[in-house]
Parts: C-alpha cells; sequence; structure tokens
C-alpha cells in the first residue's frame, strides 16, 4: 500500500521569507515524478473540489453534463473523464484518495460474438455487436518490487533510489543531496546572514500533496506558497558549520 505521508525538511530563509530548498527522500521525489504522468482530465477532477483550474474545470463540467447519446458510438464519457495513468503507481507514497483509480488493474472487455478487445465498455464492436463482456489484463511487470532471477538483488518501486537524500527546489527542480551543492547554492541566492536561516520539517499527507500540484500549475515557489502561507511558524535553529 503506497504510503499516505511523507516527510521533508525546509531551509528557509526568514529574512526574506521563502524556502530554499527542501531535503527529501524517494518517496516525495517518486510522488513528484509521478504528477508528470497524470492526465490533464485526471488533474482537472483532482483539483477541481480545490478551486477553479482555469476553464479547464468548464470544459470537464461540460463533459459529465453531456448525454451520452451526443457521443460516437465507440467513443465512452468515462474514457475521457478518468483516464488512466501509462505508469504503474503501486507503492509510490500520497496516492490522492480521488485517484485511486490508477492503482487499479487496466480493464480490457470482449465481444460475446466475436474476439474483438476494446477499453472502452459498451464499444460497438465491427461484428454489429457491443462489447461488453470484462476482462483483467495482468501487467508483465510484475509488482512494485522484484527480484533477479539470481534472487541477490531486489529491485525498489517508484522511480528513484531510495539510499540518496535529494534537494527538491522551491520550483520543485530535484537533485541529488550535497554539501558542496548546498554551500553553491546559498551563495547563489545571496544569504549573507547565515543566522537568518531556519529549518523546519514538515508532513504531507493527501491534502498537502493536492495542495502541491495546484501551486505547480499557479507559481514558481510552490514550497513556500504551500508551507509559508502562515509565517508564524516555529522553525529549528541550522547548526553554525563553524
Amino acid at each position: 500500500m503506497a504510503a499516505s505521508q511523507v516527510t521533508l525538511k525546509l531551509l528557509i530563509d526568514t529574512e526574506s521569507k521563502k524556502v530554499l530548498f527542501a531535503e527529501a527522500g524517494k518517496d516525495l521525489v517518486d510522488f513528484l515524478f509521478y504528477l508528470l504522468s497524470l492526465p490533464v482530465a485526471t488533474v482537472t477532477k483532482l483539483l477541481k473540489k480545490k478551486g477553479e483550474v482555469g476553464c479547464l474545470t468548464d470544459l470537464y463540467k461540460s463533459l459529465e453534463n453531456l448525454n451520452q447519446t451526443y457521443m460516437q458510438p465507440n467513443q465512452n464519457k468515462t474514457s475521457l473523464l478518468n483516464p488512466k495513468s501509462s505508469l504503474n503507481a503501486n507503492g509510490l507514497p500520497l496516492l490522492l484518495s480521488d485517484n485511486h483509480d490508477q492503482t487499479t488493474a487496466v480493464k480490457f472487455y470482449l465481444c460475446s460474438n466475436s474476439n474483438h478487445v476494446s477499453d472502452v465498455l459498451n464499444t460497438m464492436c465491427p461484428c454489429g455487436y457491443r462489447i461488453t463482456r470484462a476482462l483483467t489484463f495482468v501487467n508483465s511487470d510484475g509488482a512494485a518490487n522484484s527480484s533477479t532471477t539470481a534472487g541477490t538483488t531486489t529491485v525498489e518501486g517508484g522511480f528513484v533510489r531510495g539510499v540518496v537524500t535529494y534537494m527538491v527546489m522551491d520550483n520543485l527542480e530535484v537533485k541529488p543531496m550535497s554539501t558542496i551543492s548546498s554551500i553553491t547554492l546559498l551563495n547563489e541566492f545571496g544569504v549573507k546572514d547565515v543566522g537568518s536561516l531556519k529549518e523546519k520539517i514538515v508532513v504531507l499527507g493527501i491534502d498537502e500533496g493536492l495542495k502541491l500540484l495546484k501551486a505547480s500549475l499557479e507559481c514558481k515557489n510552490v514550497l513556500t506558497s504551500v508551507f509559508l502561507g502562515n509565517i508564524d511558524v516555529e522553525y529549528e535553529e541550522v547548526a553554525d558549520p563553524n
């Protein structure tokens, strides 16, 4: 089962009141990369309860309200309103509660009069019958965790390796964490007073995952927008390297 919460450590410049970057593990990075695979309709469906997603919300609602009789016989509204990600989401963290269909097996349907198959229920078959018999497709990739034939190496699920700490920038750019890169970034940000830097550990659940997704479509300072909306928060002192 996917994790319902993940944690990350924010490095905050209290003078400029912004998040410089965050230290994150595999779980958060896997979630961020998985967002790239979500179809536009899925993103719209997830975020329309959080507020408008431009005119996409109106377009989505118009299709919801459109009677199926206006659709082509070989088309179904469900395939447009609830598209599947092309990637296997099993084992990924922060899978959004409204999007659990992303983790189910792919469904196929067989015509009762021929061998024609479709991934859309009630599609009109070339033979003239409706395709209605449900089949289940089993992906040959296997489960999220699989072993090599030798049985000595285990392949992790998700996208990135779990033995690395990652640096997630305010604009969600991801890179491996290192002391040198951290110091270089502080110079790039023009931080002159190390005393103004504070750490804050935050926990992300389903709601924060949705906020990250929404903010990523609206601005370049995603972490600051999501986690410093209320600037009156408690910080931890950053250890003086000297």
